[in-house]
């Protein structure tokens, strides 16, 4: 299933926060293109440089957020956060969606910071504070439908089916890539990071989101 959008009705704001994050990913990501491996070592988290040195690592803790691992990495990510950040956006309000954001994408680095310490492998990416914003949409807008794409064809299906499907499959995932030794030194997609996201976004949404609205939950 790939969402290629969902139902705005209920927005009645321009999504100016989620607009100038997905413009921000995308310039840093074509600056980290064009400076090479250097830059990524730099401004990258690695786990086991955190360790090391928290005090002169923690800026990477937010500038690995805007990092990606590729344009199918970036794509992907960017079109997650198009499609649903709006309507979170509009329910916080633009300041306290910011720093909800961030927020979620911390929890999310420390998630897979936790089962991966001593990891050599630059983490790197927007998904973390995206599955933040998803865990806060389904939440928020459980009655939502997704268009997503089924092989050649688009079906409207219900937020919580197709949010909870991908979170199960994050959860499961994960539980496979802590149980799996070799992870921590080859690399591949931080799933704990994902379920750290999520779950975060999911609490900080129960706590501050706005209440009432046809949309909600009572």
């Amino acid at each position: 299933m790939f969402p290629i959008g969902d139902d705005d009705s209920t927005v009645g704001t321009t999504p100016v926060v989620t607009y100038a994050l997905i413009v921000a990913n995308i310039l840093f990501f074509l600056v980290e293109l064009s400076s090479g491996d250097q830059f990524v070592e730099k401004w990258a988290f690695i786990p086991s440089h955190f360790s090391q040195s928290p005090a002169t690592e923690w800026p990477t803790i937010f500038t690995a957020m805007f990092m990606h691992g590729g344009w199918m990495h970036l794509f992907g990510n960017m079109l997650y956060l198009y499609i649903f950040g709006d309507n979170v956006e509009d329910n916080f309000g633009p300041v306290k969606y910011l720093a909800f954001y961030l927020t979620a994408g911390v929890a999310a680095t420390f998630a897979q910071y936790v089962f991966n310490e001593g990891s050599n492998i630059p983490n790197v990416g927007a998904s973390g504070a995206i599955a933040g914003v998803l865990g806060a949409y389904i939440l928020m807008f459980p009655k939502s439908r997704v268009d997503v794409l089924v092989i050649r064809q688009v079906i409207s299906m219900p937020a919580m089916v197709v949010i909870g499907f991908w979170i199960v499959l994050q959860l499961l995932s994960g539980v496979g890539s802590v149980a799996d030794t070799e992870t921590a030194d080859t690399g591949g997609i931080a799933y704990m990071a994902h379920v750290g996201g999520f779950a975060a976004g999911f609490v900080i949404a129960l706590l501050f989101r706005k209440r009432g609205g046809p949309s909600q939950t009572a």
